[in-house]
Formats: structure tokens, C-alpha cells, sequence
């Protein structure tokens, strides 16, 4: 009997002072970053919205909303377009503001391992792991989705 190895692409993208690690699956698109349009009363993390093919999509630093950065980087920046999980019709997409172009990579389970923080948990992440050498975040789009309609209902 055979054993079926299961494998899925992802995509390393660094954010300021970390990075991400997201299924290729889920993003739609990176984009040279534009100022975005300003959201009265939203958090910090929460930076705005950007055009996208006919859509506003709000963006968000995962940076800011995590507290791993104080400010982002505006050199080298790019805006990730992530499908939306949550299957909201009026929130189809979002953007994650990221620094320069993510990393294709294979991942299983022999290469992610979970590393701990003393219990450490970030707004919006799922986990922390350890990719081959390098450390990186899983973002719970699940939440997030939830934190920005959350914010741009305040």
C-alpha cells in the first residue's frame, strides 16, 4: 500500500518585520501599491481601500493589526489581493499591504513546523511556523474578514 504525500503551493510574502505564509489558492493578484482611499474612524491597521479591477477593496496591514511593527514601510511596497473566504457579497476581496514580491513555495508536512511563543497569540493568526529556514506567520483570513467588516460597520 501505497502513501500519498499531500503537498500544496504557497506563497511566502514579507510584510514589515515578518512574513506570511498563505496558499497560493488564495491570492488573486500583487499590485504596485497606491495610496489608498481613507476610512473615517478606522483602526491604524486598517489603512483604506485600493482600486481593483472595478472593486474598493479595503486594505490592511497584518503588520500594524499583529503589533509586530509600529509603522510600515512604504519602500519596495506591493498590495497582496486575497480572495475573500467568507463569502460576504459586498467584501469579495481584501488587500494585504506586503514589501516586494512573495516567494512561490511547495509545502507539506514534513517542511511546516509549528513554533511556540509562550502562548503568544497574534490578532488574526492562525499559527507560527517554521518553513525549511525560514519563520513565518498563517494569517486566519477567516478572522480578519471579520475584523475589517467589523471596522468598516464602526
Amino acid at each position: 500500500m501505497s502513501e500519498t504525500q499531500t503537498e500544496i503551493r504557497g506563497l511566502m510574502i514579507t510584510i514589515t518585520n515578518g512574513r506570511a505564509l498563505l496558499p497560493n489558492a488564495t491570492v488573486s493578484e500583487i499590485i504596485t501599491a497606491a495610496t489608498p482611499e481613507p476610512i473615517p474612524n478606522a483602526p491604524e491597521w486598517l489603512m483604506g481601500r485600493v482600486r481593483w479591477r472595478g472593486w474598493r477593496v479595503p486594505m490592511f496591514s497584518l503588520s500594524l493589526m499583529t503589533g509586530i511593527a509600529r509603522k510600515e514601510g512604504a519602500i519596495n511596497a506591493k498590495v497582496t489581493v486575497l480572495k475573500a473566504v467568507g463569502r460576504n457579497p459586498r467584501m469579495p476581496y481584501l488587500a494585504m499591504l506586503c514589501q516586494g514580491f512573495p516567494r512561490l513555495t511547495t509545502i507539506s508536512s514534513e517542511i511546516l513546523v509549528p513554533t511556540e511563543h509562550e502562548g503568544q497569540r497574534l490578532p488574526g493568526i492562525i499559527s507560527q511556523v517554521l518553513v525549511r529556514d525560514d519563520h513565518a506567520m498563517i494569517p486566519d483570513l477567516f478572522e480578519i474578514e471579520r475584523m475589517v467588516d467589523s471596522a468598516l460597520a464602526a
